[in-house]
């Protein structure tokens, strides 16, 4: 747990800075909250790590194309939190535009697209 602590720390400061010099949908403040979204998930507390991912998506939905990789990202770091909850539904809803970006952006090979698909029958299998 000392290495998830320390990390939030670290973040959280960095975050401190960017929230006082940059504006507000800035793509370094959505990374900043993506990065401490995954640390909580890491630790296993999902309905924290979903704060700082609804950050992130709220800024990347001002800011990039819809069909933009990092967004995808953004969906499936929401699908997988809700899935450690056991919140089957809300992961599914999530994971499902994932791929649908990631089949719209990426090469058909792509292993992301593969991930994708993978995590949404885990879910399913769970429901």
């Amino acid at each position: 747990m000392g290495g998830y602590s320390k990390a939030l720390e670290f973040y959280d400061k960095t975050l401190k800075i960017y929230e006082k010099t940059l504006p507000p949908n800035h793509p370094s403040l959505a990374i900043s909250y993506s990065n401490i979204g995954l640390v909580y998930d890491n630790m296993g507390d999902y309905s924290k790590a979903l704060e700082f991912y609804d950050k992130t998506l709220k800024i990347e939905e001002k800011t990039l194309p819809p069909n933009h990789p990092s967004l995808a990202t953004s969906y499936n770091n929401i699908g997988a939190a809700y899935s450690g909850m056991g919140d089957w539904s809300k992961a599914l809803s999530f994971l499902e535009k994932t791929l649908a970006i990631r089949q719209n952006s990426l090469p058909p090979t792509h292993p992301d697209i593969k991930r994708a698909i993978d995590n949404i029958d885990y879910v399913k299998q769970k429901m």
